[in-house]
């Protein structure tokens, strides 16, 4: 019997990734251009060593049992590393580095993102760009984790060793709701126990161990969404209240969709910067160095916060 370093290799664990993607062992099988025999014969080969049954096979799917979600997690992040490994390696060569992975919080505007990404490509630069979405906590941890090279609307100071940071800005949050919605016509300023007995729309933490909550209160119905854009789309449908970046809602506010109320709880006014760094890091490549540059300006900085018009 082989033993899991033997089949625990990136090209075993893209297959298995392969298997679950494609929802069965035939359709990977073409995918990946292998006799579907061999297919099956390489996860079994797998199990064997592992003592375990990755996939389901008593539907037409080839289905993840719990032990094979498990391993198809982790492996995805040991990919993720071994990429990372080999960017790192060639960036020493040319200074620029093959990729580089931006981790952009839910409040950044994605208008002024794509602008500095359509300046970058102008560049013609050798360089790869990956957007990874983050919300709160989140943002940062992709940073931390070796996951991103550049953190954009970080809440909070940086707290690992060997970061680097920057401040981005300040940015106002207001308690808004649908017109139709209770808490419109609620007497103001609105208290936490009027707050309370309506339900809440909250973002997750992005974090795979987030917990970090903003603005709800203990007992409060909460409806969880995974990004601002669907937090935003559940308010104006009623289905609750909730705090909200001011320039992001500005629109709808200004065209009657949503409505400010005033709450007792002390107006909240974020801190935001941007990361980068971390531990290992080697120092900037070229393609970092140019948006570092560019987060600088003051116009950018103030762009990325408020140019949500187009939202």
């Amino acid at each position: 019997m082989q033993n899991t370093r033997d089949v625990l290799t990136p090209d075993n664990l893209a297959m298995l990734l392969a298997i679950a993607e494609a929802g069965s062992f035939a359709a990977a099988a073409r995918a990946l251009d292998l006799v579907p025999s061999a297919l099956t014969y390489r996860v079994r080969q797998i199990e064997d060593a592992l003592d375990v049954l990755l996939f389901d096979r008593s539907a037409r799917q080839a289905r993840p049992t719990d032990a094979g979600l498990e391993l198809l997690r982790e492996g995805r992040r040991v990919l993720e590393d071994v990429d990372a490994i080999a960017n790192r390696v060639r960036r020493v060569v040319t200074g620029w580095e093959p990729q580089l992975t931006l981790s952009v919080d839910g409040v950044i505007s994605p208008t002024t993102m794509l602008e500095l990404v359509e300046a970058f490509y102008a560049l013609q630069p050798p360089t790869r760009l990956k957007w990874r979405d983050g919300i709160l906590s989140g943002t940062a941890e992709a940073l931390a984790s070796g996951h991103a090279d550049l953190a954009i609307g970080v809440t909070g100071a940086a707290n690992v060793a060997g970061l680097q940071s920057a401040p981005l800005g300040e940015l106002r949050f207001i308690f808004v709701v649908a017109p139709h919605h209770p808490l419109a016509r609620a007497p103001e300023p609105i208290s936490d126990a009027t707050l309370r007995a309506h339900r809440l729309v909250a973002v997750a933490d992005s974090a795979l161990r987030g917990n970090v909550t903003m603005g709800i209160l203990a007992g409060q119905d909460v409806f969880t969404v995974d990004n601002m854009r669907a937090k935003i789309q559940a308010q104006l449908r009623g289905l609750g209240g909730g705090f909200l970046p001011e320039p992001m809602v500005r629109p709808y506010v200004e065209a009657g969709h949503l409505v400010v109320r005033e709450v007792v709880r002390p107006a909240r006014t974020v801190p935001l910067s941007y990361q980068w760094g971390g531990p290992g890091a080697a120092a900037p490549g070229r393609a970092l160095q140019w948006w570092l540059s560019q987060l600088q300006g003051p116009a950018t900085r103030r762009a990325l916060l408020e140019n949500h018009h187009h939202f």
